[in-house]
């Protein structure tokens, strides 16, 4: 298929479907409020939206708050151990009835009339209910539970209860998910805190920024300058023979690094230099096998996995999106350690995630600094389009006949755009 490179055309008048061409989108879907609000019923409120990890829930009682498009929601742990996800609002008079980030709680207290409600979302107690003569039955005001379900230990969270099953949903991508999950190396996924900032720039942005190989020797050159010699080489990505893959329903995976790609292979390798002295300490207390599955983990996997719409399984980290307006969106960059595994390697894991992630890191700044220079060009020019074009030329097919291309090509946002413009059209 050849790109078309003609000068830009004004899309059709209303019409969503000519906002998004094979190779290009126009900029209204960066810009245009009406078109967000159209987003957030269509899109968040209808598909699987990511919420937690299991590990943020460890007991009856654990509770955190997040958001499932414009929705607050709690996402707790109950008694008999289900996770549900409730709506975050009083069915009184509407007033949230959690403000806490995360915690452990017993119940949920409205603070404004009292009404009290058990973890599951039944409600339990209404003060002074003889006001309401008998007539309220406190049946039918529990918290409103969305869809939930789960993956490998992603929590997923839908309005939609006639939605396919998660599994249906993410389809190619759980052998990736499966992947991503080995760099526990073998003890188990643990999140461990979150880095949190919003950038002045549309969700869909940073969406593109996941499987967006071509930035990067260009705008993380502060990083790779401040790392040694041979890990310099390994960030080498766009020369490391890598590369992009269609996985439907949005979902991509852009492969930087092949030789990480599976981390239980490759155990009978040299330690790298960088580790030697990590795998000195753990030594003292491990055996050799799992100092180097841990060493081999601690790095994190060679690729990025964007799930449709707001999660990336990004290296060895989860980064979250939260569209908040059409021009502003918040952003979560979550640790990832090995639950109960060695505090030196877990150390290790949160070093090297302060180096690139971190507020004071040398790539999320950088990242977030490019992001909204996208949103404050994109006001310039009323029909100027941005251009997803490139490897498509050169694009291929697996044998599910879902595109691939170069690491370096855009075919990862050419599948989101095509799940948006599915959905914003059904």
């Amino acid at each position: 298929m050849t790109s078309q490179t003609s000068p830009e055309a004004t899309p059709t008048p209303g019409g969503l479907a000519d906002l998004v061409r094979p190779d290009r989108v126009h900029s209204q879907l960066y810009r245009d409020p009406a078109l967000f609000d159209q987003e957030m019923d269509k899109i968040f409120d209808k598909t699987w939206v990511w919420v937690a990890h299991a590990s943020e829930l460890p007991e009856a009682g654990s509770y955190k708050t997040a958001f499932v498009g414009r929705h607050p929601v709690i996402v707790n742990r109950d008694r008999q151990g289900k996770i549900n996800v409730l709506l975050n609002r009083c069915r009184h008079r509407a007033a949230t009835v959690c403000e806490a980030r995360r915690g452990k709680a017993n119940s949920y207290v409205c603070p404004y009339h009292g009404w009290s409600y058990a973890l599951d979302g039944s409600l339990r107690g209404v003060p002074y209910a003889e006001g309401y003569e008998d007539t309220l039955d406190k049946s039918q005001f529990p918290l409103v539970a969305l869809k939930v379900d789960q993956y490998q230990g992603l929590i997923f969270a839908s309005l939609n209860h006639d939605i396919e099953p998660l599994e249906d949903f993410l389809g190619e991508a759980k052998p990736w998910i499966d992947l991503f999950m080995k760099q526990d190396a073998g003890f188990g996924v643990k999140t461990a805190g979150e880095h949190k900032f919003r950038f002045p720039g549309n969700w869909k942005i940073q969406l593109e920024n996941t499987t967006d190989a071509y930035h990067f020797p260009l705008v993380h050159k502060s990083f790779l300058t401040s790392l040694d010699d041979d890990t310099e080489e390994l960030f080498d990505v766009l020369n490391q023979g890598g590369f992009v893959q269609d996985l439907g329903n949005g979902h991509s995976v852009m492969v930087m690094i092949p030789d990480l790609v599976d981390l239980d292979e490759n155990l009978e390798a040299p330690i790298p230099e960088r580790f030697e002295a990590l795998a000195q300490e753990l030594a003292r207390d491990y055996p050799d096998d799992v100092v180097r599955k841990v060493v081999r983990a601690v790095g994190g996997t060679g690729f990025n996995l964007n799930l449709f719409p707001n999660l990336a399984c990004s290296m060895a980290f989860f980064r979250v999106l939260r569209p908040v307006a059409v021009d502003e969106t918040e952003i979560s960059h979550i640790a990832i350690t090995m639950d109960g595994g060695p505090a030196a390697g877990n150390r290790a894991r949160l070093r090297l995630h302060e180096h690139f992630q971190g507020p004071m890191g040398f790539g999320s700044p950088d990242d977030a600094e490019a992001w909204a220079r996208v949103q404050r060009g994109s006001a310039a020019g009323s029909d100027v389009w941005i251009m997803l074009n490139r490897g498509l030329d050169a694009q291929g097919v697996d044998n599910r006949g879902a595109g691939t291309g170069d690491v370096s090509a855009e075919t990862g946002m050419r599948s989101a755009y095509r799940m948006w413009k599915r959905m914003m059209t059904a």
